[in-house]
């Protein structure tokens, strides 16, 4: 069995996590992922009882019981670097004795639910719509540290004729939602995509303020380039990262996006909070 030392896997005095801050007794099977730390009491508000509450840095926690299940919402903050902290922590708190640093035989799966907001890049996907991401493609760094090879993964082949099509050549990753998340979660009738995981919010996303950006016409490549035969539909900066690790770690997961802004066109939802209460509480409805 592998060890992992106390440099490798920190673990507080309390026995918690270094980042979140959480103990492994406290992990339920199914979490809700939000980006926003002020958008957990939000999701929790839902709970049926509300048992703990975590804070350390952006990741807040809430737990609670659902239905009569246990269950939580845990912020990441924004970003595939934080989403990088989170999945190695939730993984090790599942996968990994924390009293003997060793890695478990036994593994255990965890449901993770991302519900976030993410701009359209496809006129025909509009404002206040709901989008399921089947897969993503992501633009971060952590193709160059991370092997993410998984039944979960999408081709290098498949993923290099993509990038000759848009005209770009560092490193990227890929991979797919969770089928079984995506079957649950058929009954929001919401649109369904390939999304752009992109590395910032303004030059990364085809946005300029002051500085422009040196790919000024890189939302109009990816909007016409396919990914084997399937549209790039939408852009944040999480998805990505998420599906990669819980493909590489064995965790099902799926990423719902509130389509606040439709880029092509210009436009931007008049209502963006009342567009992401109304995706929580669908959400919530069909989790099981």
């Amino acid at each position: 069995m592998t060890y992992f030392s106390p440099t490798d896997l920190i673990i507080n005095p309390d026995g918690s996590s270094y980042h979140l801050n959480l103990r492994p007794d406290q992990i339920p099977d199914t979490l809700i992922l939000v980006g926003d730390p002020e958008r957990v009491p939000a999701v929790s508000r839902y709970f049926d009882e509300l048992t703990e509450m975590v804070h350390k840095r952006e990741f807040v926690t809430h737990l609670g019981i659902l239905r009569g299940k246990k269950f939580g919402v845990l912020s990441s903050g924004i970003g595939a670097d934080n989403v990088e902290i989170v999945m190695n922590e939730l993984d090790a708190l599942v996968n990994i004795d924390f009293q003997t640093r060793l890695e478990k035989v036994e593994k255990r799966s965890l449901q993770l639910i991302r519900i976030g907001t993410s701009g359209s890049i496809q006129t025909h996907i509009p404002v206040d719509s709901i989008l399921i991401s089947t897969a993503a493609i992501g633009f971060d760094n952590l193709a160059q540290f991370y092997g993410f090879d998984s039944s979960q993964s999408i081709s290098d082949d498949i993923l290099s004729l993509w990038t000759k099509a848009i005209d770009y050549s560092l490193p990227l990753y890929a991979a797919k939602a969770s089928a079984k998340l995506v079957a649950q979660f058929e009954p929001l009738n919401a649109y369904k995509g390939v999304t752009l995981t992109a590395p910032g919010f303004y030059a990364p996303q085809g946005r300029t303020i002051r500085i422009h950006s040196i790919r000024p016409d890189f939302l109009e490549k990816v909007a016409a380039a396919k990914l084997d035969q399937h549209e790039i539909t939408n852009i944040e900066m999480e998805t990505a990262a998420y599906y990669a690790f819980s493909g590489a770690m064995g965790h099902e997961m799926i990423s719902l996006n509130a389509i606040l802004a439709n880029r092509i066109t210009n436009e931007f939802s008049k209502d963006p909070e009342g567009q992401i209460k109304s995706l929580i509480e669908k959400a919530i409805a069909l989790i099981a």
